[in-house]
Protein backbone atom coordinates (compact mmCIF):
# COMPACT_ATOMS: atom_id res chain seq x y z
CA UNK A 1 0.00 0.00 0.00
CA UNK A 2 1.03 3.50 -0.95
CA UNK A 3 0.16 6.40 1.11
CA UNK A 4 0.13 10.62 0.85
CA UNK A 5 -0.20 12.19 4.35
CA UNK A 6 -2.26 15.40 4.24
CA UNK A 7 -1.84 17.90 6.61
CA UNK A 8 -2.60 21.22 5.45
CA UNK A 9 -1.04 23.90 7.52
CA UNK A 10 -3.64 26.09 8.05
CA UNK A 11 -5.20 23.43 10.44
CA UNK A 12 -4.07 21.92 14.02
CA UNK A 13 -0.86 19.88 13.80
CA UNK A 14 -2.16 16.91 14.75
CA UNK A 15 1.28 14.85 14.84
CA UNK A 16 1.69 14.90 18.54
CA UNK A 17 -1.41 12.74 18.24
CA UNK A 18 0.11 10.15 15.82
CA UNK A 19 -2.61 11.55 13.21
CA UNK A 20 -3.03 13.11 10.04
CA UNK A 21 -5.48 15.20 8.52
CA UNK A 22 -6.26 12.65 5.69
CA UNK A 23 -4.22 10.04 4.26
CA UNK A 24 -4.20 9.16 0.85
CA UNK A 25 -4.41 5.60 -0.35
CA UNK A 26 -2.33 6.15 -3.13
CA UNK A 27 -3.99 2.91 -5.38
CA UNK A 28 -7.67 3.16 -4.78
CA UNK A 29 -7.82 6.87 -4.66
CA UNK A 30 -9.57 7.13 -2.05
CA UNK A 31 -8.82 10.30 0.83
CA UNK A 32 -9.97 9.40 4.44
CA UNK A 33 -10.46 12.53 5.94
CA UNK A 34 -10.10 12.76 9.71
CA UNK A 35 -12.62 14.18 12.03
CA UNK A 36 -13.00 18.06 11.37
CA UNK A 37 -13.82 19.93 14.52
CA UNK A 38 -14.63 24.34 15.16
CA UNK A 39 -10.75 24.27 15.83
CA UNK A 40 -8.12 26.64 15.07
CA UNK A 41 -4.31 26.00 14.78
CA UNK A 42 -4.24 26.13 18.40
CA UNK A 43 -6.80 24.01 19.25
CA UNK A 44 -9.43 26.31 20.42
CA UNK A 45 -12.99 25.90 19.46
CA UNK A 46 -13.75 28.71 17.49
CA UNK A 47 -17.62 28.81 17.57
CA UNK A 48 -20.17 28.80 20.32
CA UNK A 49 -23.45 27.11 18.80
CA UNK A 50 -23.83 23.67 16.65
CA UNK A 51 -24.54 25.54 13.40
CA UNK A 52 -21.75 27.80 13.99
CA UNK A 53 -19.23 25.05 14.42
CA UNK A 54 -20.45 23.22 11.84
CA UNK A 55 -19.84 25.80 9.60
CA UNK A 56 -16.44 26.00 10.86
CA UNK A 57 -15.74 22.23 10.74
CA UNK A 58 -16.86 22.18 7.19
CA UNK A 59 -14.68 24.91 6.30
CA UNK A 60 -12.09 23.34 7.65
CA UNK A 61 -12.85 19.96 5.49
CA UNK A 62 -12.56 22.26 2.60
CA UNK A 63 -8.69 22.89 3.21
CA UNK A 64 -8.34 19.55 3.11
CA UNK A 65 -9.98 19.03 0.43
CA UNK A 66 -8.19 21.95 -1.36
CA UNK A 67 -4.61 20.68 -0.13
CA UNK A 68 -5.74 17.24 -1.62
CA UNK A 69 -6.86 18.96 -5.00
CA UNK A 70 -10.27 17.65 -4.57
CA UNK A 71 -13.41 19.46 -3.21
CA UNK A 72 -16.82 19.03 -2.27
CA UNK A 73 -17.52 16.53 -5.44
CA UNK A 74 -15.26 14.29 -4.51
CA UNK A 75 -16.94 13.28 -1.08
CA UNK A 76 -18.27 10.09 -1.51
CA UNK A 77 -19.38 9.95 2.20
CA UNK A 78 -20.28 11.82 5.48
CA UNK A 79 -20.43 11.21 8.44
CA UNK A 80 -21.57 14.02 10.99
CA UNK A 81 -21.57 13.43 14.76
CA UNK A 82 -23.17 15.86 17.23
CA UNK A 83 -23.58 16.06 20.58
CA UNK A 84 -26.69 14.37 21.66
CA UNK A 85 -29.60 13.76 19.55
CA UNK A 86 -29.60 14.25 15.96
CA UNK A 87 -32.98 14.75 15.71
CA UNK A 88 -32.81 17.46 18.45
CA UNK A 89 -30.10 19.98 15.92
CA UNK A 90 -31.49 18.72 12.16
CA UNK A 91 -34.15 21.71 11.98
CA UNK A 92 -30.43 24.06 12.63
CA UNK A 93 -27.71 21.83 10.43
CA UNK A 94 -29.98 20.20 7.93
CA UNK A 95 -30.08 24.46 5.75
CA UNK A 96 -26.12 24.20 6.60
CA UNK A 97 -25.18 20.84 5.10
CA UNK A 98 -27.74 21.11 2.40
CA UNK A 99 -26.04 24.27 1.15
CA UNK A 100 -22.56 22.95 1.76
CA UNK A 101 -23.32 19.57 -0.44
CA UNK A 102 -25.22 21.14 -3.25
CA UNK A 103 -25.80 18.70 -5.56
CA UNK A 104 -22.87 16.83 -4.89
CA UNK A 105 -24.62 14.39 -2.94
CA UNK A 106 -22.65 11.60 -1.10
CA UNK A 107 -24.04 8.86 1.40
CA UNK A 108 -24.48 10.66 4.71
CA UNK A 109 -24.54 9.59 8.23
CA UNK A 110 -25.16 11.33 11.29
CA UNK A 111 -24.44 10.19 14.90
CA UNK A 112 -25.35 11.68 18.22
CA UNK A 113 -23.16 11.29 20.73
CA UNK A 114 -21.74 11.83 24.46
CA UNK A 115 -18.85 13.20 23.78
CA UNK A 116 -16.33 14.54 21.39
CA UNK A 117 -12.44 15.80 21.18
CA UNK A 118 -12.97 18.63 23.94
CA UNK A 119 -16.26 19.58 26.29
CA UNK A 120 -16.71 22.62 24.00
CA UNK A 121 -16.64 20.72 20.67
CA UNK A 122 -20.33 19.68 19.66
CA UNK A 123 -19.92 18.80 16.56
CA UNK A 124 -17.81 16.86 13.91
CA UNK A 125 -17.25 16.13 10.30
CA UNK A 126 -15.40 12.82 9.20
CA UNK A 127 -15.33 11.97 5.02
CA UNK A 128 -14.13 9.99 2.19
CA UNK A 129 -13.40 11.20 -1.24
CA UNK A 130 -12.15 9.70 -4.37
CA UNK A 131 -9.56 11.75 -5.96
CA UNK A 132 -6.67 11.40 -8.35
CA UNK A 133 -2.90 12.08 -7.77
Amino acid sequence: MHKKLINPEELYDGSANGMSQAVQEIQSNLLFISGQVAWDKNFQVTATTMEEQLKQALTNLDRVLAASNASVENLVHVKIYVRGEVADHMEALQPVIFQYLGTSRPSLTGIGVASLASPETLVEVEAIASVYS
